[in-house]
Formats: C-alpha cells, sequence, structure tokens
C-alpha cells in the first residue's frame, strides 16, 4: 500500500529520474561538462531523459536498457505512464525521446526510417525523425546533412564496401557544415546525416532506436552487418535513403532559425522546431530573467541548459531534467534560467 501512495505522489508534481547513461558504439561524454556528473570521453556518450523507450545496443545491459528511473526509487517511467495514464498523459501520447549527446569522434553516416518504412518492415507506427540543438561544442566541431551531388542507391552501396579499407569513403559525398551553440536542425527521416566530432547536442526524436548506418568502421569498433542494417537486408535497408535529398536542398531543409513567440514581463519564449516543421514533436526555448511563469500542459519534459532557478519548490541549475505529468500542469518555473521544453507530436 505505502508503494502505491508513493507512486500516487509522484505523478502529481514535475517528475526527475536518476542519471540514464547508454552505450554507444562511439567515443563522446566529455562535452557534457557543466551540464551532467562524469564529463568524460567514454562508451556512455548519451543521457536518455525521461525516457521509456528501449535501447537498440551490440552489449547487453539488460531488459529495459534505456529507460528512466525516477530518482531516488527504483521505478521505471515506462510503467508509471501505464500504471497512471490519467494523471501523467491525460489521455495524450507521450511519443517522443529526449537526449543529451556528445560526441569525441564522427558518427557513423547514417539515415532513419520513415513511419511507413518502420510500420513494413519493424512493425512499429513510429519512424525517427529528429531535431538537435546544439549546446556546446569543441575545437573544429563538423556536422553532415546530405549528398552533396546527385548519386543513387548503387555508388552509396559501392561507397559502404570501400569504407573497409577507406573510413572516410562516405564523407566525400556528404555536404559539411561548422556548427555553432545554439544552432537548430531538423533530420527528417530518409536524410543521410551524421554527427561530426566535437558537438554537443540536445536531440529530440519520435520513440525509437532505429537506425540504418552503412559503414564498416566507427572509430576503431568494427560494425557488423547486422548492426549496419539492423536486421535488413542491404538492398531493403539502403531503401530508406532518399537520393533527391542534397546540395542545399538538404542543408536548407536542416537548418532551422528560432521564431520569437513573445516576450514580456522578463520571459522570452522561441519556438525553435515547430508543428509546422514536423508533426512529430516541437521544440520551444524559454529565457526568464528574474522572473515566473506556469509550464504546461503535459506530457512534456524540460532541460535546463543555462542559469539557476526553481521549479515548484525545487531547485534547479544546468544540466537538470525533469518529467511534467498533465496532472502538474501549471507548475511555476522561476529564476535567471534558459530552458527548453519537448513536446510529444501533434494531437488533436
Amino acid at each position: 500500500m505505502e508503494r502505491t501512495i508513493e507512486r500516487e505522489e509522484i505523478v502529481k508534481k514535475p517528475i526527475f529520474f536518476e542519471n540514464n547513461r547508454v552505450y554507444r558504439v562511439y567515443l563522446g561524454g566529455k562535452g557534457f561538462d557543466g551540464f551532467l556528473p562524469d564529463a568524460e570521453d567514454g562508451i556512455f556518450p548519451e543521457e536518455w531523459v525521461a525516457s521509456k523507450v528501449r535501447a537498440i545496443n551490440p552489449r547487453y545491459f539488460g531488459p529495459r536498457d534505456g529507460v528512466s528511473v525516477v530518482k531516488g526509487t527504483d521505478i521505471f517511467l515506462d510503467d508509471l505512464l501505464e500504471e497512471f495514464p490519467e494523471e501523467t498523459l491525460g489521455n495524450r501520447k507521450y511519443d517522443c525521446l529526449v537526449k543529451f549527446l556528445d560526441s569525441a569522434i564522427r558518427l557513423p553516416v547514417q539515415v532513419h526510417p520513415t513511419k511507413e518504412f518502420s510500420k513494413k518492415h519493424f512493425d512499429s507506427e513510429y519512424g525517427k525523425t529528429e531535431a538537435w540543438l546544439v549546446i556546446a561544442t569543441r575545437e573544429d566541431p563538423k556536422l553532415y546533412f546530405g549528398f552533396n551531388k546527385k548519386i543513387d542507391k548503387e555508388t552509396l552501396s559501392d561507397l559502404e564496401e570501400r569504407s573497409e579499407e577507406d573510413r572516410d569513403a562516405m564523407t566525400t559525398v556528404l555536404t559539411c557544415v561548422t556548427p555553432k551553440v545554439g544552432d537548430v536542425y531538423l533530420i527528417t527521416a530518409g536524410l543521410i546525416h551524421a554527427i561530426g566530432e566535437g558537438c554537443t547536442v540536445i536531440e529530440i526524436q519520435e520513440p525509437t532506436d532505429f537506425t540504418i548506418q552503412p559503414e564498416r568502421w566507427c572509430g576503431d569498433y568494427h560494425i557488423s552487418y547486422k548492426e549496419e542494417y539492423i536486421g535488413l537486408d542491404k538492398s531493403t535497408a539502403l531503401d530508406c535513403f532518399d537520393f533527391d535529398l542534397y546540395g542545399e536542398r538538404a542543408l536548407n531543409m536542416a537548418k532551422k532559425t528560432p521564431k520569437t513567440v513573445f516576450s514580456e514581463n522578463g520571459v522570452l519564449k522561441e519556438s525553435l522546431i515547430s508543428y509546422a516543421d514536423t508533426p512529430c514533436f516541437a521544440l520551444n526555448r524559454f529565457t526568464l530573467r528574474d522572473s515566473s511563469m506556469p509550464i504546461g500542459p503535459g506530457p512534456a519534459v524540460y532541460v535546463v541548459v543555462d542559469g539557476n532557478g526553481t521549479v515548484g519548490d525545487r531547485p534547479i541549475k544546468k544540466g537538470d531534467y525533469f518529467f511534467l505529468p498533465y496532472a502538474a500542469a501549471g507548475t511555476e518555473i522561476s529564476g535567471e534560467i534558459v530552458f527548453v521544453e519537448c513536446l510529444p507530436s501533434k494531437q488533436d
């Protein structure tokens, strides 16, 4: 009985979590300095935020690898959502995944599936459209978006084979950009892309871990055929790429300019990714100058990117994050603080 009462109290206010580092085959993590603990380069370069998603990994870290645990408890978020759907969700979907991600090396060139591709091949209603907000960089950071010229499936297949000996073969056909802190990018399903070395981002995406990566190496890690194509045959997997996304068209689709929604009483709201950009999620940024405002409605995720303040009666600082249940809508946040609001898909 005490456990049930504890859970009933948890869902009435913002929910904080234990740190939730996830294994990847690339190195990173040092860029989390100032945001998260244990900011050293290693094999756990992602922090999954308020996650109900299980990670797809070549190494086993338990059946709920990637799922967040409520701070100070052994309660998994997915269990809480299932047990208290009205209080946490209010008959809405929580269908996004938020991450901190930091790269010490270039990640494999990759693409994510559309909803239609995922339904057909993975029996999932979600693809993996995603967006990035750059929050820190190292020396000479790089990002890659789209092909730099028109190529076809056969050429891409040949480049994948060449990558066994030439580890940079793929980047010769990609458009490279140098990002800066505050840049926002939307990576639609089908767009070839890669995070280069030296980038720390907050990522919001559809709630899957579907990634097709047609390269043989990630740093010194040799990527298996199964990992490249997540169980699909090569020809089917390469159909996931949109070969019409190249040059300036691809880059212009990816790069987004923040838009001011309002600025009054010490509160600035900017739309970084709107539902007009994608129905999959939305991303807003708020800047408070010794001010306060109610947040919500939930479900939503909030990440502090700078400053200090309070949410309800709890102090918050740069790097902190929490899930706002539907029942906690209207909770006040205040201070000298910058935070982002991550919202699930557009819903009726």
